[in-house]
C-alpha cells in the first residue's frame, strides 16, 4: 500500500512495504528519489533495522545462540501498520513477532515517521525495546537520489559538499563488502567537496566517519542541492550500483557498521551497535531538505 502526503512545496509517497520512501517531488514535477529501476537498482530508499550491511556467512551469535540475517536486517522485508496518517506525516510501526523472534532474539517496536515541513522531510526511527532483556541494534537510512536531477546535466557534474572543516576518514572494507577490524583511512575532499565520478563506486559503497552531520548533493550548472543532515548517526555511506553508468547515488546514514571480515560477531560484543535497556525508547532522526 502506497501512501501520500504533501504540501503546497512538495509531494512524498511512501510505501508500507519496509516503511519505504519511494517518491519525494516538488510542485514544478522534479521527482528527486531514484525511482528503482529493477535493470540498475530496484529499491528507492530501504531502511535498515536491526542491523546495517552484511554479516559474515548471514550470521551472528548472541547469548550463546547463533542466528541468521540477510543483508540491512529484517525491516526492508516486512509489511507495515499503518498507524497514524494526517496531511502532513506518516507513521509506520512493525512489531516483533515469531519470525522476527527467530532471526533476531529481541522483542521491538520499530516506528518509522515520516513529518514534511515546508521544504524539509523529517524521518524518525523510533526503537522501543518490549522485551525484558537489553537489546542491541542497528539502524540506518539508504535513500537514492536522482543524478541528474536537473535538465541538461551530467553525473560528473553533481558533487558532495561537506560541512566547513571536516577532516573525514573511510572506513576500509573487503572486496566482499565487510569491514576490516577496525582500519580507516585519510579522505581527503578538495575544498570540502567530492567530485561524483561512476568509477569512485566500482569498489562498492564508500562509508565515512568524522564527516560532519550533514552533506549536500549540488550540481555546478544549478542553484538547486539536497541537504541529507543526520545529527544521530556518526557514519555516513554513498553508493550506486558497482561497475555502471547508474543514474544515481545514495546518501546512507549509520548508526553501525557491517560484520568484520571473517568474523561471526557476537551481537553483545560488536562496539558499533546501539543498545537499549529493557521497556527504554530511543528515537533517532534524519532528514532531507530541498533547497530550490
Amino acid at each position: 500500500m502506497k501512501i501520500t502526503i504533501k504540501n503546497d512545496r512538495f509531494e512524498v509517497c511512501v510505501d508500507s512495504y519496509g516503511a519505504q520512501l519511494c517518491s519525494l517531488r516538488s510542485a514544478d514535477g522534479t521527482e528527486y528519489l531514484w525511482q528503482g529501476d529493477p535493470e540498475i537498482w530496484k529499491e528507492h530508499a530501504p531502511n535498515l533495522f536491526p542491523y546495517i550491511g552484511r554479516m559474515t556467512d548471514k550470521s551472528y551469535v548472541c547469548q550463546g545462540k547463533t542466528y541468521h540475517m540477510n543483508i540491512h536486517g529484517i525491516a526492508k522485508y516486512r509489511e507495515f501498520e499503518l498507524e497514524e496518517q494526517s496531511d502532513t506525516a506518516l507513521v509506520f510501526r512493525l512489531d516483533s513477532d515469531e519470525d522476527t523472534l527467530s532471526a533476531y532474539p529481541f522483542s521491538f517496536t520499530f516506528r518509522v515517521l515520516f513529518t514534511l515541513k515546508e521544504n524539509r522531510l523529517e524521518i524518525t526511527y523510533r526503537v522501543t525495546n518490549s522485551g525484558e532483556q537489553k537489546m542491541y541494534y542497528g539502524v540506518g537510512g539508504h535513500p537514492g537520489f536522482c543524478v541528474p536531477n536537473q535538465p541538461d546535466t551530467g553525473f560528473s557534474e553533481y558533487y558532495l559538499e561537506f560541512e566547513p572543516d571536516v577532516e573525514p576518514r573511510r572506513v576500509v572494507f573487503s572486496e566482499d563488502c565487510f569491514i576490516m577490524d577496525g582500519q580507516e583511512e585519510a579522505f581527503p575532499l578538495e575544498q570540502g567537496s567530492l567530485k561524483l565520478a561512476h568509477e569512485l563506486f566500482d569498489q562498492d559503497a564508500v562509508v565515512l566517519v568524522n564527516s560532519g552531520h550533514s552533506v549536500s548533493l549540488r550540481c555546478q550548472k544549478s542553484k538547486k542541492n539536497i541537504r541529507v543532515s543526520y545529527p544521530d548517526m556518526p557514519y555516513v555511506g554513498f553508493w550506486h550500483k558497482p561497475h555502471s553508468q547508474a543514474p544515481y547515488v545514495c546518501i546512507e546514514p549509520w548508526s553501525s557498521l557491517p560484520s568484520r571480515q571473517g568474523v561471526v560477531e557476537d551481537l553483545e560484543k560488536q562496539e558499533n551497535l546501539c543498545s537499549l535497556e529493557a521497556g527504554r525508547t530511543r528515537d533517532n532522526c534524519w532528514s532531507i531538505e530541498i533547497e530550490e
